[in-house]
Formats: C-alpha cells, structure tokens, sequence
C-alpha cells in the first residue's frame, strides 16, 4: 500500500501553517466549498509582513475571523439538509507559544506558590508545639490576615509588570465582538453598524431569573443533604470506635472524610456541566458576560460544597478537633485527586493511544516518514483544552482551604506548596503533551478571580475572628458577659477590615515606572493629536487664500 502526505511535504513552499482545520472523515465535497467559500468572502485584504505579528497573534486574528463567520441566507449546510441554519448562527465554536492568558496563570501560579512559603514556614511550629494553645494562634491568624492582602495587592503590581511589557496593559473589550455561540435575530448593531444577531435582554433576564437561579438553589439544597448524610456516617463512625477501641476503627474515623471529599469532586464536575449548559442557554451576547456568569454560578456551588461542612462544625458543632481532620482530609484527598484526574489519568491515556498509533504505522508499509506521520496523527487525536478555568478554580478553593480556617489547621499552606511544586509541572505536562495547543487570547489581567481572592481574604477576617472569639482561653477571660466577647470580637474584625482595606489603598496597583510610562505614552499620544490636528488647520488656512483666488479670477 502506498500512502502519501502531500500536506506534510513543505520542501516545495515556504508556506507555514498557522491553523489546521480539522473536519470529519465523512464531510460531503460540496460542504467542504461551502465552508471553503465562506472563509474566502470574510477574507480583507491587508500587509503581508511576517514580521510584524508574532504566530500567536496571527492564530488569534485567525481563530477571531473564523468564530465571527455567520450564517447569511443559507437555511441549511449544503450537504446536510437536517442540519439547519439561521441568519447570524455561529458556523465554528472555537504571545509566545501559548498567549497572555496562560502565561497569566502559570505567573499566578508560581507567585501564589512562593507566597505561601512564608504562611507554610511559620505554621509548622505552631502545628507541631503549639497545638491546643489557641492564645498563641492569635497572631498567626492576625499574620495569616495581613498576608492574605498584601500578596493579592503585590499579585496586581507583578501582573501589571508583566502586561506592560507584553503589550497588552490597556487592553479593552469595550466593543467585543459577540461569542460564537450567541444567537438571535439578524440586524445592525446601533452602535457598531455592524450586521450581527440580535436578542432582547428581558428574555436573557427571564432565562436567568426563572430558570438558572432557582435550578443554582435547588443544587445548594442537594449539596446541604449529602452534607447532613456525611455527618450522619462521622457519628457512626465515631460510635463504632468508642464501642470497640481497636486500631483499625481509629483509621475508619476518616474514612467518612475521605468519602465525602470524593463526593464533593464528583457532585462539583457534574454541576460544572449543568452550569455551563444553563450559562450557554441563556445567551449572552459577549465572552466576557457569559464567563462571569458561570463563575458567579460556579463559584457559589464550590463555596458551598467544599466549605459548608467546616463552616457546621466550626460554628454549630463547634467540634474543633473534627473541623481540623476534616480540613485535613479534604485539603489533602482533593488534590491528590485533581492531580490524578486533571494531569495523570490523561497522561497515561495518551501513552496508551501513541502505542497504539506506533504499532499501527509501523504495521504500514509506507513510503513516509514514519515518524512524522506518528507526531501528525498524535497531536490530531489529542484532547481540547478548555481554558483556565478549572486551574483558577483549584487555587481559589485551595486559597479558601489555606485562609479560611488557618487558626485550627496552619499546616494547610505547607500541603499548598508541596501541592504547587508538582502542580506547575503536571499543568505543563497537560499543555504539552495531552491537549492541542490552545488558540493564545490577550490578557490585562486575571480578570474577575482577582475579585473573588479578594473577597475570600474578606471571608477569612470574619471565620478566623470568630473562632478564635469561640476558644476556651479567650471564653476564660469572659465568664459571664458573653455580650462583651461578642463586642470585642467584632470590633476586632472591623478594626482588621479596616486594616485591610487601608494596606488595599496604600498598595499601588501599577508600580511607579510603570505609572510614569503610561504617563509618558498618555502625553505623547495627545501630542501627536495635537500636532496632528494643526497640520489639518495649517492646510486648510494654506487652501482658503487659493480658492478666493481662483474665484476672483473667475
């Protein structure tokens, strides 16, 4: 059998690809024209430098043009009648290697890693000598406080660094193109003048409201029921080993933990599916609206399911010695299973299938490269990457793990780092060897979860005030007014919102080079427009004299 790789043989052509479009085996020919002639028409024409952008950037004009083809008066793919079309319908949902928006996370990734180094360096002590004596606990969770704001206003000034010098600091979406999979009635965009699908907001509203908001409710009560049914297997538990006292019925007190930090995993990835079925049905016209939403979505239900049962033993059982294995237990089994699931179970997946392929290609013989063959049909059947959001999602609630309950469990940022160290590189290993290259997409920043580390470091003031507020020695000290520990327990808390606060605003966002830079590029852009605009009045007065000339000729 001879087999021959016209597309892999570039001796002939300086052409280098930037996109492959990859279709289905069975696509008909005439679909294939269809689709070929509608790229061609979006096509503009413009320089050919190959210099002047970087491939990231040409992939992102490319990716940008493709996801904004829509459908015009076809009303159906030509080859495929079932396959119906509206006007304005979406025909794809689709700097250095990878783009901004990666570099971003790998940068967030590798800061919050040293960053916690500090927390993880003076907790150890505290786990090891200091255990009971919550007296002592005050300043580690008055410095947990202090630290959870300045590392997140540092995080602003190194991000800021990083933009400026990629270019992409000022970077604005205010006229973002609409999402690919946003759809509605074909009309011209008032502000724009472009043609573009239309939808009315109330509808948008009415979706949200209706339907999302009470399904994201129906899901928090779901998440509180299995919360109860892991309590009910703890006081089992608990009742087997003080019947029996043995060994094995000690190591079975965290089984119920380990059970219900597995639940938590699955219930999450299930409602994260559900989440963004409810987000994409509500048709949000923009990117930037439709990932806010399933944040917000996201984010919430996380909150709950990872962080109500701690919240209830804390507060309500006020079982200090449970709500410390507990933390444990779901700190350290959900990252054993995020790494298993997001970077190794993938991994060995692939190594399987590249045996497979490499018995297929050498079982033909072929007058190829065999090797090349094996990297093309290798990197075809890779997995899509989706996007940074579950990584963010990971550090946030390892974040909340680490700042929330600090006072009862201080080893938890000592299990973040060792965590962080294998997860850059398991996080590099998925990029690289188990999904395609993701298309780059320019950043400014770490978008809304700057918002939502901020507003833990908030939530973690007000949990670590009240328990240390609940412990023995601070109760010691008020006998008999518990009013009076409630008052100080909550001035305390504001005077350390204040505190944070203050150290937010004191922080400058942008360093001062960088503040002077954009300065600088602010005065220098006016100064052109200016000069600029005499230019226009200069040839304009030079124009006037020479007219009235000629009209007195005349």
């Amino acid at each position: 059998m001879k087999v021959t790789l016209s597309a892999l043989d570039t001796s002939e052509s300086s052409f280098t690809p930037l996109v492959v479009i990859e279709l289905a085996q069975d696509v008909k020919e005439e679909t294939k024209e269809w689709l070929k002639n509608r790229i061609i028409a979006k096509k503009k024409d413009g320089d050919n430098n190959d210099d002047f952008l970087t491939m990231a950037e040409c992939q992102f004009i490319i990716k940008h043009e493709l996801e904004n083809l829509r459908a015009k008066d076809e009303k159906m793919i030509p080859g495929y009648p079932q396959a119906k079309l509206y006007p304005g319908k979406s025909l794809y949902s689709i700097r250095g290697y990878f783009g901004e928006t990666i570099a971003l996370y790998f940068g967030f990734l590798e800061y919050f890693t040293f960053a916690l180094i500090p927390m993880a360096v003076i907790g150890l002590p505290y786990y090891l000598f200091v255990w009971e004596d919550y007296d002592k606990y005050v300043i580690f969770a008055s410095f947990n406080l202090i630290w959870s704001t300045v590392i997140l206003e540092l995080w602003k000034r190194g991000c800021a660094n990083m933009t400026y010098r990629w270019g992409t600091l000022l970077m604005k979406r205010k006229f973002e193109e609409p999402r690919p999979g946003f759809h509605g009635v074909l009309g011209i965009n008032s502000i724009t003048g472009k043609e573009e699908p239309l939808y009315p907001s109330y509808k948008r509203q009415l979706r949200i409201y209706l339907v999302s908001l009470p399904f994201v409710c129906l899901c928090l009560y779901f998440s509180l029921y299995v919360m109860m049914i892991y309590f009910d297997m703890e006081v089992w538990a608990l009742g087997l080993h003080e019947n029996s006292g043995s060994e094995w019925t000690s190591v079975l007190l965290y089984v119920p933990s380990i059970i219900y930090a597995i639940v938590i995993e699955i219930m999450n990835r299930l409602y994260r599916y559900a989440a963004e079925f409810l987000t994409s049905w509500e048709n949000h016209r923009l990117e930037s609206a439709y990932q806010n939403h399933l944040i917000l979505k996201v984010l919430v239900f996380n909150f709950l399911n990872c962080f109500a049962s701690l919240f209830y033993i804390a507060f309500v059982l006020k079982d200090m010695k449970l709500l410390r294995q507990s933390l444990a237990t779901l700190l350290i089994t959900s990252q054993i299973l995020n790494q298993i699931m997001e970077s190794f179970l993938p991994y060995w997946l692939q190594r399987k299938h590249g045996v497979r392929v490499k018995r297929k290609v050498q079982a033909l013989k072929a007058d190829i490269d065999a090797t090349l063959y094996e990297q093309v049909i290798l990197e075809k059947e890779m997995g899509t990457y989706l996007g940074t959001f579950d990584d963010y999602l990971e550090l946030f609630l390892q974040f909340g793990y680490v700042s929330l309950f600090s006072c009862v469990y201080p080893l938890a940022a000592a299990f973040a780092v060792l965590n962080n160290f294998t997860e850059v590189n398991s996080d590099a290993l998925k990029m690289c060897r188990v999904f395609k290259r993701p298309f780059s997409e320019p950043s400014a920043n770490i978008g809304v979860w700057q918002l939502a580390f901020e507003t833990m470091s908030v939530i973690s003031v007000v949990t670590n005030c009240a328990l240390i507020g609940m412990s023995p020695q601070v109760n010691a000290v008020f006998p008999e007014s518990k009013a009076d520990l409630i008052l100080i327990v909550v001035a305390v808390e504001h005077a350390l919102l204040a505190l944070k606060f203050i150290l937010a605003f004191a922080i400058p966002d942008k360093p001062r080079h960088i503040q002077m830079k954009l300065a600088r590029l602010e005065f220098e852009s006016l100064e052109a427009l200016k000069q600029q605009q005499m230019k226009l009045v200069t040839e304009n007065l030079k124009e006037e004299p020479m007219e009235s000339g000629k009209e007195k000729a005349t």
